[in-house]
């Protein structure tokens, strides 16, 4: 709660002013009552006519202070609700700003739903007690007012009101230790139910293709369900606190009224001093019940703090480095030396990566090669800087890849994923991901992309070329043009580095031929390829393939020096091969029946043409 009034104080200390001053209001009206009591109404009621002429001047000062009170409340109000909604604000973008920077290997270990749910249900739980926390802490100033006023008046009657703060606080006790587990519990459930609904929606397809709704739909109940049971432990957790905290403000009045009875019998007080001690009593109601509110949403609240802490104080930021790379118009050279990258998983180190070194010269196009499982895919990340190796170091033109600036290495760099993400937006912005505002590429060089990533035919039989939305996740595309416009996305920022982690595995092989030695053009003046691949027809356009297994480097060399002498690559490649082939008799298939299927139809409309005449 500190770490929150710092970061809003300007909007906080307002806050709080304001329900001081609300607090000092209070206790001033139980004040004004005990003189008015004293001095207007009493002797008025015995027939004093000065008294009773001073009945309009009693109210009037009654009315200005419940106005004042008015404009303090609406203050505290207003200024309150800012700071908890520029708190909620600052807790996303912390967020957010970490799932950025954190590496993919994070990611990987933490579900998509969970990170849904740090960023809204955590987020709004870690924030909930900040609404009536500027409530609760101005009226601190109500209790210290009002406890000097009531031992100014009688020492009994203080004791006998104040005696319900030490029992407010026992009952908080009580409380927490009740309440934290249910609220740990019920935090966790929604962040689970959160992650099966995302994994229902992504997999929608495969869903409705396999008939297994009812399936996920029981899947999601159960989770539901124990949401339900967890959400009903924490009401009835709170059902039992409220309305003891509401209660102990009429016990106080009670006492007050019963200590004050007898004080008033022995002489020891005046009836006005019962009734502003009895008054004031009635409106500490007010601030006990705002520390209630405080006491209520302080487990949800430590709990979602937690949770969110947990992610921005997460290990394995990748700190950018200060140095720039050396201009020039061709390819990068790229240099492993002795790279090796360990994980933590499932309690013991895995060894992903060991002593690789290669190096790759400017300009040219290099084949990664490997069975499934080998390293392939996360030897490449290494070059984009998706993660850090824990061994050895990576070198573009002579620098190491960590001490490269951010930007200088996303503009130089670029990685196309075989998953490729499409926004919901127009094609232009799908390539350029800039907003109409911000200076991007213009249109001839996003046609220039299009063209080498054989997409241009395509956008040009769209009805509104560049500017045509492609839907959500591109559902216009299809999976190979949906893999060409990421590619496009990325030749579009004139990279000297490009990486193809399997990026054109939904790509006619054709096209993929096309696309590839597109990227050759003007010799070194091209950027450097670095492509994951399983095609031999691409594998073979290579200049150098890199053979990897079980992550170590086994060979580097041309495809036909690889063939000759490397058993296990020469293996690898036929099993490619008859994969190659066993996909085109099957493409080949595809397009027979769906050629008889249209002979088919052809044939029935005829026969139906017969039939009508």
């Amino acid at each position: 709660m500190g770490r929150g009034i710092r970061d809003e104080w300007r909007t906080y200390v307002l806050a709080i002013g304001a329900s001081a001053a609300f607090g000092a209001l209070t206790v001033g009206v139980s004040r004004a009552v005990g003189t008015v009591t004293d001095e207007v109404v009493v002797p008025a009621l015995g027939g004093d006519e000065v008294a009773r002429g001073r009945i309009w001047l009693a109210g009037l000062v009654l009315a200005g202070i419940a106005v004042s009170l008015a404009v303090s409340v609406a203050a505290r109000r207003i200024f309150a609700g800012n700071g908890y909604a520029a708190l909620q604000a600052r807790h996303r973008t912390a967020v957010s700003r970490q799932y950025l920077r954190l590496p993919m290997s994070w990611h990987r270990a933490h579900p998509a739903g969970q990170l849904l749910s740090n960023a809204s249900s955590d987020v709004e739980a870690a924030t909930g007690v900040f609404n009536p926390l500027p409530f609760a802490l101005g009226v601190v100033v109500m209790i210290v007012v009002a406890a000097v006023m009531l031992f100014g008046i009688d020492v009994w009657l203080a004791c006998a009101a104040l005696v319900i703060i030490p029992l407010a606080v026992v009952v908080n006790v009580v409380f927490q230790r009740h309440m934290s587990p249910a609220v740990t519990r019920a935090q966790q459930l929604r962040a689970e139910v959160a992650d099966v609904a995302h994994e229902s929606f992504e997999a929608a397809l495969l869903v409705k293709s396999l008939g297994t709704e009812a399936r996920e739909e029981r899947r999601f109940a159960e989770r539901t369900d124990t949401l339900r049971a967890a959400n009903v432990r924490v009401g009835v957790v709170r059902a039992f606190f409220d309305p003891v905290i509401e209660l102990l403000p009429s016990l106080g009045t009670l006492l007050v009224l019963g200590v004050g009875t007898a004080r008033l019998a022995a002489g020891g007080v005046e009836a006005g001093d019962i009734v502003t001690a009895a008054y004031l009593l009635t409106v500490m109601a007010v601030p006990v019940r705002a520390f209630g509110w405080v006491l209520g949403e302080l487990p949800r609240g430590l709990v979602g703090y937690e949770r969110i802490s947990r992610v921005i104080d997460s290990g394995g930021v990748l700190v950018p480095g200060t140095r720039t790379l050396p201009v020039s118009g061709g390819g990068l050279a790229v240099r492993l030396e002795r790279v090796g990258l360990d994980v933590r998983a499932g309690g013991r180190d895995v060894t992903l990566l060991d002593d690789v070194d290669l190096d790759l010269a400017p300009g040219s196009v290099v084949a990664v090669v490997g069975p499934t499982g080998s390293g392939k895919t996360t030897l490449v990340s290494l070059l984009a800087r998706l993660s850090d190796p824990t061994r050895g170091r990576v070198l573009l033109d002579g620098t190491d890849v960590r001490e490269v600036r951010e930007d200088e290495l996303t503009r130089q760099v670029a990685l196309v994923a075989q998953q490729a993400f499409v926004f919901e937006d127009t094609v232009r912005g799908n390539v350029t991901l800039t907003d109409e505002d911000d200076a991007g590429p213009d249109d001839d060089q996003v046609w220039e992309a299009l063209r080498l990533a054989r997409l241009d035919d395509v956008v040009e039989r769209l009805p509104e070329g560049l500017d045509a939305p492609l839907g959500e996740r591109g559902a216009n595309l299809s999976g190979g043009q949906r893999q060409r416009l990421a590619i496009a996305r990325a030749l579009v920022r004139r990279p000297r580095l490009l990486v193809l982690d399997d990026a054109t595995s939904a790509v006619d092989p054709r096209v993929e031929q096309q696309v590839l030695a597109g990227l050759r053009r003007d010799g070194a003046q091209g950027p450097t390829v670095v492509m994951v691949a399983y095609r031999m027809a691409s594998v073979a356009l290579a200049d150098v393939v890199v053979h990897v297994e079980s992550g170590r480097v086994v060979d580097v060399g041309t495809h036909a020096e690889l063939v000759a002498r490397d058993a296990e690559y020469r293996e690898l490649a036929t099993a490619y091969a008859r994969e190659a082939e066993r996909r085109a008799a099957d493409e080949r298939d595809a397009l027979d029946r769906q050629e008889d299927e249209e002979a088919d139809v052809v044939v029935r409309r005829a026969e139906a043409g017969a039939l009508e005449e």
